[in-house]
């Protein structure tokens, strides 16, 4: 089916270009990857035995250097590819002192990648990893779901660096497509809160949440929510959209179908499955006020400030319709993320 085709992730050593690249794999593609610095080769080779991946194909995935602030690296990694997933983009795990400190990279790195892809003569579609965060922040509580139609609202003061950079890097993307990509074309996929089997134990931002949990390092919950997803069916939706002719031009909310969960609900789903293993698992909401309060002196708790107690409806009915994209359950995917962390030692 994929006839050998040669496929482009960029970000190799992370979450979901990990994942992407397993699944890649599955389908029978050639894979090439974006590293930092060459040095990671091996512990990504791991990573996606552990995945999966079958000692021959891990041997077979081809290994490039590039940042997404530089230009070296990039035109070579895009030579005689068919496609792109371009998944690579920082997440810090604090806010950072400056917003550029994540829109600069964010942005260019994209349409570095563009770039380059449309350079190569040979790229036919790239996929863009984007986020729910580009969708879904700076707006008044409303009932009606969020669709793929909408767009984070810049203009609101209280959107925060990550959304703002997610949202800045996609609507580049589209912009430039549209002036200067020619044939080629973009799709792009936008995940909530990423969970799943991690692969290393070096782990993504969305994973630190499980970890604090299982571990009863937060004394209670906030009165928070999010859609969440597992890694695994990103991967596969980053493949659907980077092969199915209806994708081209499109972008796909890329979440379970439990939709919008609060921290609460989290808690107990997975204190319910995990029995034990989950003691640890705080049920009690914390006062809004309180956190407010202890947001006063703590950088990552004010950061949640302005999403407390807000309901976000969105829909992934775009993705199940169009391209038949079928997600494992929130559950499913929390408890995934757990065991996963258990094999890596990493809970106390």
């Amino acid at each position: 089916m994929a006839l050998n085709k040669l496929v482009l992730v960029t970000g190799g050593s992370g979450f979901v270009g990990s994942h992407c690249i397993i699944a890649a794999l599955h389908a029978g593609y050639r894979v090439r990857t974006t590293v930092r610095s060459l040095k990671r080769e091996d512990e990504v080779r791991q990573m996606l035995k552990l995945g999966g991946a079958t000692e021959d194909q891990a041997k077979g995935v081809e290994f490039c250097a590039a940042d997404l602030t530089k230009d070296d690296g990039w035109p070579e990694a895009c030579k005689e590819c068919a496609y792109v997933l371009h998944v690579a983009s920082p997440f810090p795990p604090t806010i950072p002192k400056s917003a550029d400190e994540l829109i600069v990279p964010a942005r260019e790195g994209t349409l570095r990648a563009l770039r380059a892809a449309k350079s190569a003569g040979t790229v036919k579609r790239v996929v863009v990893t984007s986020s729910i965060a580009a969708v879904a922040y700076g707006h008044q509580q409303r009932e009606k779901p969020f669709t793929e139609e909408d767009w984070t609202n810049l203009e609101d003061p209280s959107v925060p660096p990550y959304p703002r950079s997610k949202t800045i890097a996609e609507q580049a993307a589209w912009d430039w497509i549209a002036k200067e990509g020619g044939e080629m074309e973009l799709s792009v996929v936008n995940p909530g809160g990423i969970f799943g089997p991690i692969l290393s134990k070096t782990y993504s931002t969305s994973i630190e949440l499980v970890v604090r949990l299982m571990n009863g390092q937060v004394p209670g919950l906030p009165n928070l929510g999010f859609s969440l997803v597992d890694v695994r069916d990103v991967a596969d939706l980053h493949l659907r959209a980077m092969t199915d002719p209806k994708a081209a031009g499109q972008r796909y909310l890329c979440i379970t179908d439990d939709g919008f969960i609060w921290t609460k609900d989290i808690a107990l789903k997975m204190k319910n499955r995990l029995g034990d293993r989950a003691r640890k698992i705080p049920t009690m909401v914390v006062p809004s006020f309180v956190l407010r309060l202890v947001g006063l002196w703590d950088k990552t708790v004010a950061s949640v400030i302005p999403e407390l107690n807000k309901v976000k409806n969105i829909t992934n009915e775009k993705a199940r319709t169009e391209l038949g994209w079928r997600p494992r359950n929130a559950e499913d995917a929390l408890v995934a993320t757990a065991e996963s962390l258990e094999q890596f030692g990493l809970l106390k």
